[in-house]
């Protein structure tokens, strides 16, 4: 953390980039329908990680290391593979704007559930969101 403090005390206003895959992966989802997952996510009691949005209107959850590669799988047992959903998943080799930093000019990332300390270091598994982020989007894309 030290070190980022003093690189933003270089170059104020620099952008942090985290890299994904390796302590999270991210699924992505438009804004209105993160806002209704998560809603909805937090009534069940399920566990939960940071949330950000994005400045062009993207919600990202974040969720365990992996779940790029299972995402496929997953969204098949689970019926929606052949759905056309508005979600994805970054995971080794995607970065992320890490909050308050500015995405690519179009305005600062921003935290609709920012870490905790005690989930920071352990994001929930995607499999335990997925099933209402896929359904949320599909309503969405419905209406």
């Amino acid at each position: 953390m030290d070190d980022a403090t003093a690189a933003w005390a270089e170059v104020p206003g620099a952008a942090v980039l985290l890299p994904v895959g390796r302590t999270f992966d991210v699924l992505e989802v438009a804004e209105a329908a993160g806002r209704h997952a998560l809603v909805r996510l937090e009534r069940m009691g399920l566990p939960l990680g940071p949330v950000a949005l994005t400045p062009h209107g993207r919600a990202l959850f974040f969720v365990a290391p992996g779940a790029a590669a299972e995402l496929p799988q997953l969204l098949y047992r689970m019926g929606w593979d052949d759905a056309r959903l508005d979600l994805r998943c970054l995971g080794a080799g995607d970065h992320i704007t890490a909050p308050p930093s500015d995405f690519a000019g179009l305005g600062p990332m921003r935290w609709l559930r920012p870490p905790a300390l005690d989930t920071a270091g352990r994001p929930p598994q995607a499999r335990l969101l997925l099933g209402t982020l896929a359904y949320v989007c599909h309503r969405s894309a419905a209406s």
